[in-house]
Order: structure tokens, then sequence, then C-alpha cells
């Protein structure tokens, strides 16, 4: 299976149409979301081409070939405009005899390499066992690592990527993860 992975459109219409050119262009057969969909939140400056109803519309068509988690920036309301589950804390994906754990990064993040605490939030991650992948979003920067075997990724944002970096997406292909910017 082919999936296209992307984080924190945050209502930003321009963003959620260049990544959903990308899930065409690339032929995906999913798109995984991670979360922070609609709404910009507190902490961050309004995007350019800030209109949550227009990204509602976008992505609402494609809603069969959607999974998504719930971000910081989602809430109840968010869910009633959207025609597809975006309220669990993460997902968990089996392909090509992997296990992939897709989260947005705010309850569940992953552990910095030297450390034994999370490095977002003060979060715990949950028992992994089994868990080949683990896609995460939140912070805005693009990281793809291996530590301890698993492999983490975070494919940045669409819409408002931090520390210089471009917007940013990850490909999911038959097992292997790509990282790419626009």
């Amino acid at each position: 299976m082919k999936i296209l992975v992307f984080s924190d459109i945050h209502g930003c219409a321009s963003a959620c149409e260049k990544a959903i050119e990308q899930f065409q262009l690339r032929n995906c057969d999913k798109m995984l979301i991670l979360g922070d969909i609609l709404y910009h939140g507190p902490r961050n400056n309004i995007p350019e081409n800030y209109d949550p109803k227009a990204v509602v519309s976008m992505l609402n068509p494609l809603a069969d070939k959607i999974m998504a988690c719930r971000g910081n920036c989602d809430a109840e309301v968010d869910q009633m405009l959207l025609q597809f589950p975006v309220m669990a804390d993460y997902v968990l994906i089996n392909d090509c005899g992997k296990t992939i754990f897709a989260t947005h990064g705010h309850v569940y993040s992953p552990l910095k390499p030297d450390e034994s605490t999370c490095i977002v939030d003060g979060s715990k991650l949950p028992h992994l066992s089994g868990v080949d992948v683990m896609f995460y979003g939140h912070t805005h920067v693009q990281e793809l690592r291996i530590q301890n075997g698993l492999t983490i990724c975070n494919p940045g944002s669409v819409s408002i990527p931090k520390n210089g970096q471009q917007p940013g997406y990850a490909v999911w292909d038959n097992g292997e993860v790509l990282v790419m910017n626009y």
C-alpha cells in the first residue's frame, strides 16, 4: 500500500490542496493525516489562505481514503464537519508485514535517542511491542530516524513548518518511509 502521510494543515486551504495534489501525483492508496486539521491554535499565527471550510470541502470527498488521528487543535466540532474519524489519539495500521503506530505527538511522542523522557509536553509512549514504524506530527519539524529498531518519522507541517524548514510530508511506500518537501 502507498500512503501519503502529513500533519498540521491548521486550516490552510492552499496547504491542503498541495497535499491532495501529492496524493494524486504519487498515486497513493490512502492518506494519513496526523492531526491539527482545521484550527490554527492560539500559539500559531493564522496561516496564509486560512479557510477551514475550504479544507473540509476538499477532504470530505476523499473520506474513504483518509485515516486520521486527533491533534491538540482538533475538537468535537471539527468531527461534526469532517466525514472521516478524527478523534482517536492514535491509529494502528498493518501493511507489508509491518505495524505502523500513527499519532499527533501531543499525547504520545517518541523519546530522544539519549534520554528516557519524552520530547513533547512530557508525554508517554504506549507499549509499542510489535510496532515497526511510528509517525507523529505536532512539532512541525521533519525527522526520520531509527531508534532501537523502531523507524520514527515526523513529516513536518504542510502549512506552518518550523526551524526554517520547507512544508513537508512523508510517503509510506510498500514498507519504506520517504520524507519529502514541496
